[in-house]
C-alpha cells in the first residue's frame, strides 16, 4: 500500500484493517486514482482519490450519485465516505449489485449484444428524463436538488472542450480544440435551442453494470446538465464503435430502439445537432494521441496523419 491510500484509509476508515489493495482496472484519466480495497472483516469498497489535490469533481460526483438514486430508477454505487476538501480529496464507494458491463458483454452472443444495447438505450433515456430549466456545470447538492452553476449549452460545452484539453496527454493536435470550439461557437444559435438533461459524461462500457432491472451507471465525476443528443452520439461511439469504425447497424438499432422505447422518440433537433457531437467526440481522441501511439501496432506518423483527415472531415459535415 502507497502513501495516498494509506493517508486516506487512516483519515477515513482508521478503524478497519485491509486485507488487500486491488487494481480497479486501466483508466487514461491521470486526474484520479481508483483502487479496489478488502478490508479483513469481509467488507470492500472502491476508492477513488484526486491526484491534484481538487475536490471539485468528488463534490460533483456524490451529488450526481445521490441525486439520480433519489429521483431516477437507474442503478448507481452507494456512497459510504467523501470528504473534497481532504488533503486528498475522495470518494468511497460500495461494490454494486450487479455484474461488470465488460464481462456481460465478452461472454455475449450477437443476439445478447443487441439487448445489452437496447438496455443501455432505456437506461440512459430514464437518465435524460431528469430535465432541469437551465444548462449548466454541477457545482453541489444533494438527493434533493442540484446545484448548477447555469450558462447557454454553447458555453457549457465548450468548458467541457477546455476541461478535456487541460487533462489531454498529448498537445500535438491542439489546434483540433481550437477548430471544434470556433464550429462550436457558429452553430451558437442551434445549440443553445437543445433541452437541458441530466448527462453521465461518461457511458463507456467500464462505467456500466447489469442488474435484475437493466444498466446501471458508474462514476459521475464529469456528470453535466446539457443536450443529450450530445450523449447519445456519445454511448454509441463509446459502446459500439471503435477508434476507426462506426458501431455496427445492428447494435445502433437496439440502441436506438430502447432509447425512442423508454424516452417516446429522440430529443428535437437529433440530426441537425449530431455532427457537431462528431467533432466534439473525437477530441477524445486526438487529445490522447500519445496514448493511442502506444496502444496501436502501426506508424505513429500514418496515425497522425489520419486523425488529422478524420477530423477535417467531421468538421466539414457542420452545417
Amino acid at each position: 500500500m502507497d502513501e495516498q491510500i494509506a493517508s486516506v484509509l487512516s483519515r477515513a476508515f482508521s478503524d478497519r484493517e485491509v486485507a488487500e489493495v486491488k487494481s480497479s482496472g486501466p483508466s487514461w484519466n491521470d486526474q484520479n486514482r481508483t483502487v479496489g480495497i478488502d478490508f479483513t472483516d469481509g467488507e470492500s469498497i472502491f476508492l477513488k482519490m484526486s491526484n491534484e489535490g481538487d475536490g471539485t469533481r468528488i463534490d460533483r460526483e456524490q451529488a450526481v450519485i445521490d441525486y439520480v438514486r433519489e429521483n431516477c430508477s437507474v442503478a448507481v454505487p452507494k456512497v459510504v465516505a467523501s470528504d473534497s476538501e481532504n488533503e486528498i480529496p475522495y470518494l468511497a464507494t460500495a461494490p454494486v449489485s450487479g455484474e461488470n458491463f465488460i464481462h456481460l458483454w465478452s461472454d455475449a452472443s450477437a443476439t445478447r449484444r443487441a439487448a445489452l444495447a437496447r438496455q443501455v438505450g432505456k437506461s440512459l433515456a430514464t437518465v435524460h428524463s431528469l430535465r432541469f430549466e437551465n444548462h449548466g456545470h454541477i457545482v453541489g447538492g444533494d438527493a434533493t436538488v442540484l446545484e448548477l452553476e447555469t450558462g447557454p449549452w454553447t458555453d457549457v460545452l465548450i468548458d467541457t472542450v477546455y476541461e478535456l484539453r487541460e487533462i489531454a496527454s498529448s498537445n500535438r493536435f491542439d489546434h483540433h480544440f481550437d477548430a471544434v470550439v470556433s464550429a462550436v461557437e457558429t452553430n451558437r444559435e442551434l445549440l443553445d435551442e437543445a433541452p437541458a438533461a441530466l448527462l453521465h459524461g461518461d457511458p463507456a462500457r467500464p462505467n456500466c453494470f447489469g442488474t435484475d432491472g437493466g444498466i446501471g451507471f458508474l462514476d459521475w465525476e464529469i456528470g453535466h446538465v446539457g443536450d443529450p443528443v450530445r450523449e447519445i452520439y456519445r454511448t454509441q461511439n463509446l459502446q459500439f464503435g471503435s477508434l476507426r469504425a462506426d458501431a455496427p447497424e445492428e447494435l445502433v438499432s437496439a440502441f436506438y430502439d430502447g432509447y425512442r422505447e423508454q424516452a417516446g422518440g429522440f430529443p428535437p433537433g437529433f440530426e441537425s445537432r449530431r455532427p457537431v457531437y462528431a467533432a466534439v467526440r473525437f477530441l477524445g481522441h486526438s487529445g490522447v494521441f500519445d496514448k493511442w501511439a502506444d496502444f496501436l501496432d502501426e506508424s505513429p506518423e500514418e496515425l497522425a496523419a489520419w486523425m488529422d483527415e478524420e477530423m477535417e472531415r467531421r468538421l466539414a459535415e457542420i452545417d
